[in-house]
């Protein structure tokens, strides 16, 4: 076996989800099987009962967590194999809502390790793309006390507190942990996240399940995860400039930028101690490092080893990606 790093490309995980749509067939030219739907590509998972399996190169096959494990620092860096161990730090999915998915909270690392949850979930949405008129849920529309909410939850009126806001393609959502949120029907997002698959479902629509059951609900539960505090916004802005990496989120747990692109950037990663993972979310592009290229498509992820400093990517005609690696010095 080499024991040469390269950039990964990884096999997806489909999920059929009760809301989940057909655009990862349709726009994205996935095949994710006999499924009729498919809400949720999973692109990069660290979960140890799910994780992504290398799809190109001598590692092919092998899981991400194993490959952590062997080369430590130079895959993931020093600073982060330090932090999070074995286990790769970020869960990276599409998201297809073909209906609206539940408003659901998610907990805090404390609240989450209290409860023996492993890690707390804070994640962001990049929209892909957006049917005219899609909305999506995030925090609340008025202040809320913790004994406010009690009581709208009895009263049956939660969506008359929850706020709206109306989706087009390029807008980020940033979702700390505690926000109660929903994704909206017409709506595919890049979505980037701690790894956790922790999720608190406080609504679900009235909705029935094929075997004609509604789905559990954990209001409970959830009472101690959410955050009423109400924002400024809930807009995360991003510029828009061409040829340039935009900054889009910066996190505890992850740095994000945008890169629209026309002809080719080189990129020097040397002052990052860091893997670096580029989410194409339009149009095609190659990545070239030293050793070799690998072609990236609309709704694939690959990842740059810690140890390989300097690539070059080069557009198909035109491409929007995502750029994201791990944050350690902003805890």
């Amino acid at each position: 076996m080499s024991t040469v790093l390269y950039p990964f490309k990884f096999k997806p995980i489909y999920k059929d989800k009760i809301w989940g749509g057909r655009k990862i067939k349709e726009i994205l030219h996935q095949d994710y099987g006999a499924m009729p739907n498919c809400g949720e590509a999973w692109l990069l998972s660290g979960l140890w009962d799910e994780q992504s399996e290398i799809a190109n190169g001598d590692f092919a096959g092998d899981e991400i967590n194993d490959l952590v494990e062997t080369f430590m620092g130079d895959l993931v860096g020093e600073s982060v194999f330090d932090k999070y161990g074995e286990q790769f730090p970020l869960l990276i999915k599409v998201i297809d809502a073909n209906d609206w998915l539940s408003v659901q909270v998610h907990p805090d690392d404390e609240l989450a390790e209290k409860r023996e949850l492993g890690n707390g979930k804070t994640e962001m949405w990049y929209v892909m793309q957006a049917d005219k008129d899609a909305e999506l849920v995030t925090g609340f529309n008025t202040p809320l006390t913790r004994n406010d909410f009690v009581e709208v939850m009895k009263e049956e009126k939660l969506q008359s507190v929850l706020n709206y806001e109306p989706v087009r393609e390029s807008d980020v959502f940033f979702i700390p942990a505690g926000r109660v949120h929903a994704l909206g029907p017409g709506i595919m997002v890049a979505e980037i996240q701690q790894t956790s698959d922790v999720t608190y479902r406080i609504y679900d629509w009235d909705r029935i399940d094929v075997a004609g059951m509604r789905r559990e609900l954990h209001v409970a539960q959830a009472l101690d995860a959410i955050d009423f505090e109400l924002p400024e916004t809930y807009r995360t802005p991003v510029e828009n400039l061409m040829n340039h990496t935009v900054p889009v989120v910066n996190c505890p747990y992850f740095v994000t930028g945008r890169l629209q692109l026309e002809g080719e950037m080189e990129k020097d990663y040397s002052n990052l101690d860091s893997f670096v993972l580029l989410i194409g979310t339009k149009g095609k592009f190659s990545l070239k490092w030293e050793n070799g290229t690998e072609c990236v498509n609309e709704g694939e992820c690959i990842l740059i080893p810690n140890c390989i400093k300097n690539v070059t990517i080069r557009a198909e005609h035109y491409c929007s990606l995502l750029e994201v690696y791990c944050n350690i010095e902003e805890e």
